[in-house]
């Protein structure tokens, strides 16, 4: 599973833009407030009254981008609390973009020479599933981070080509989209994590889902997060986790879950 720094710092990372918005208006209507009142001291009644608009409509930006560092913060805290084991209805597509968000964050605060192109392609007419957003949201979040972990190798490789003689450009993608089912049971929601790194040998990966299994140097990987996530998935939520790799093209994590729990 991603490190506990890396997760801070991705939060970090989240909370900052809108505290620095809070901050850059904050300097601004002190400076106007100076201004306000050397004009209430000229007797400039126009002057005075523009000036008060300027510092209601940052008051109000204040506001907003406040509350936007306060749900940001609420909603880590939910996902951070420990398992209940309680599945609650929840907006995957929400869940998802928070965590790649968190997860590319967090790994450029550790390696700020980490770049790599992200795409989201979300289905909206899923709306809520029944899940543990908590468990589901580490699942993701540790599957975003082998799959940016992969791109990362593949351009430190000696000629990381696209195909031909293009440059490699790292990229990971996450989708959601509904399944529907013919027993009207809901059906069921496929999340796919992929990724256009090196891929996973064939020997790595009829081993990929045992604990303690690990292709990352010492150190840098317990060999747990990969079995932890199937046991969520499948044990935790009656759903399944494929993967498909080609060697040299990238790998695809494949989560499904039924839509009702």
């Amino acid at each position: 599973m991603a490190s506990l720094g890396e997760l801070t710092a991705g939060i970090a990372h989240e909370i900052q833009n809108p505290l620095n918005f809070v901050n850059n208006f904050s300097e601004v209507n002190g400076e106007l407030i100076s201004e306000l009142v050397e004009e209430v001291e000229k007797g400039n009644t126009a002057e005075v009254k523009a000036i008060a608009k300027d510092i209601k409509e940052n008051e109000e930006k204040i506001n907003h981008h406040g509350k936007r560092a306060d749900a940001i913060v609420k909603g880590m805290l939910q996902h951070s609390r420990s398992s209940s084991g309680v599945k609650e209805s929840t907006d995957i597509n929400a869940l998802c973009d928070e965590y790649l968000r968190l997860s590319y964050h967090g790994l450029r605060a550790k390696d700020k020479s980490f770049n790599a192109t992200i795409k989201t392609d979300f289905d909206n007419s899923i709306g809520n599933i029944n899940i543990i957003p908590q468990d589901i949201g580490r699942v993701v979040l540790n599957l975003l981070t082998n799959a940016f972990y992969a791109v990362e190798e593949k351009k430190k490789s000696p000629h990381p080509l696209k195909g031909g003689n293009e440059p490699y450009e790292p990229t990971v993608t996450i989708t959601t989209r509904k399944l529907g089912s013919p027993l009207g049971d809901g059906g069921k929601v496929e999340i796919k994590v992929t990724d256009n790194g090196g891929g996973i040998p064939q020997k790595v990966l009829d081993k990929i889902f045992q604990p303690f299994f690990t292709t990352k140097p010492t150190g840098q990987g317990t060999g747990l997060g990969l079995s932890l996530s199937y046991d969520i998935i499948t044990k935790g939520h009656g759903g399944e986790l494929k993967v498909e790799t080609k060697k040299g093209e990238g790998t695809e994590f494949i989560i499904s879950l039924p839509v009702n729990g």
